[in-house]
């Protein structure tokens, strides 16, 4: 493989929480320096000053793989995601079938390292067909590489059945991810319970539902001591509850998308469905409360919970249109605005980006540091474009971001060195 050297960069290393200019060498697919000249042969690239960080690991992306092909496929999902800057994607296991099994899951393994330009991991089932029953095989899916285990937001509510499915986890060291909803109150709810969700005229649940669902949830894990992650937390409420079992020794940690990070329950405007989310979008003093709970470290993950659904599922009157918006290119732009606001640096979002959802799934990206897997992005932070949802490489197209003026452009991404994406080399 050639060696590379990045050469008049700014590296943004979210371990050592730095923004600094640098240099740094790649060979045989890993990092072989920080700083320092060429190697001999190196093919040099000269960086002009633009950011060079980790390649962002995006836990907790959907790809219609099987079933749902014509929303999105390994193929396309791989594409925008190098286009975004993404090298390594979790991908969710609400497919049609479910992933619930070690021969589908052996078989979309298979399919996404053929299709796919980037690395691409996959999270299984908790219970079988994500029906809240019976817990699936977790030690055959875990051999065959199931990185977490969740029903996403199909909310377990017999408790007898997730106790039994978390101490199985436990016993195996696996971590299962959760939603944290109440589902009687958040069932069939489309907006935040609220003044303009009444103005609307919108079915909506309280922000309560969630934190009445962490703390059952996490009162399990007390329980059983197994590793937990909450899939996404949106609201001021669950946060104290997520700061108490993070103090008292719980194996917990906690994600939130990058739309309830930028976004509000205000966007939704005039019942535009490409703003209907599952959780939906919340008040903006919840989401300055997320922002600011990402800046402590007191929430871990920052994903893009990409959900591609296609044009009939959401020209429909709001209430009964899909939820969900893709995001795998939109993630790293979004995320400048936290930036160029003032809210978080770029250390901090690489640090919930790339290493933290690294080190919580076990993966060795997510780190500039030598002999870590060279996953890298080149970015310029600061160019302005206009998003157009045409232009994107996902195959379905509801981003609630079209038309707006964004900053933050990828210039490069490399996976195991070999570039990906992008014109440098």
């Amino acid at each position: 493989m050639t060696t590379l050297h990045f050469a008049n960069a700014r590296l943004i290393d979210p371990e050592a929480l730095t923004d600094a200019p640098g240099s740094l060498s790649v060979s045989g697919g890993h990092i072989a320096a920080i700083s320092g000249t060429a190697p001999k042969g190196a093919r040099v690239i000269d960086c002009g000053g633009k950011c060079l960080a980790p390649g962002i690991v995006d836990w907790g992306v959907k790809v219609g793989e099987p079933g749902e092909r014509h929303r999105e496929s390994f193929r396309s999902a791989g594409l925008a995601a190098a286009a975004g800057g993404v090298t390594t994607l979790i991908a969710r296991p609400d497919t049609l079938p479910a992933i619930d099994t070690p021969e589908l899951l052996e078989f979309v393994t298979r399919r996404a390292a053929e299709a796919a330009p980037v690395r691409i991991r996959h999270m299984a089932a908790l219970t079988k067909g994500r029906e809240g029953r019976e817990m699936t095989e977790i030690g055959f899916l875990r051999d065959v590489g199931a990185v977490a285990f969740t029903d996403c937001d199909h909310v377990v509510t017999d408790t007898r059945v997730l106790a039994r499915a978390l101490i199985y986890a436990r016993g195996l060291g696996a971590l299962v991810v959760g939603h944290p909803q109440d589902a009687d109150l958040s069932h069939g709810a489309s907006a935040t319970s609220g003044k303009f969700a009444s103005l609307r005229g919108l079915p909506a649940a309280p922000a309560l539902a969630e934190r009445i669902g962490l703390d059952r949830d996490l009162g399990m894990v007390e329980l059983t001591g197994a590793r937990y992650h909450a899939d996404q937390i949106t609201t001021a409420r669950a946060l104290p509850a997520l700061a108490r079992a993070k103090a008292n020794g719980l194996d917990v940690t906690a994600g939130v998308s990058i739309h309830h990070l930028t976004l509000n329950e205000f966007d939704v405007g005039d019942y535009r469905t490409f703003f209907k989310l599952s959780p939906p979008l919340r008040s903006e003093e919840d989401r300055k409360a997320v922002v600011a709970a990402v800046a402590d470290g007191l929430i871990d993950v920052i994903s893009s919970m990409h959900t591609p659904q296609d044009e009939e599922s959401k020209r429909l009157p709001f209430e009964e249109a899909a939820a969900g918006a893709v995001a795998l290119e939109t993630l790293l732009p979004a995320a400048m605005r936290l930036f160029h606001a003032g809210a978080l640096s770029l250390p901090q979002l690489f640090r919930a980006m790339a290493l933290n959802p690294a080190r919580r799934l076990g993966l060795a990206q997510g780190r500039l540091a030598t002999g870590a897997p060279a996953d890298l992005v080149l970015f310029d932070p600061d160019a302005p474009f206009l998003l157009d949802r045409a232009k994107l490489r996902s195959k379905s197209k509801n981003t609630p971001f079209d038309g707006q003026r964004m900053e933050g452009r990828v210039l490069a991404t490399f996976v195991a060195g070999k570039q990906v994406f992008g014109e440098v080399c």
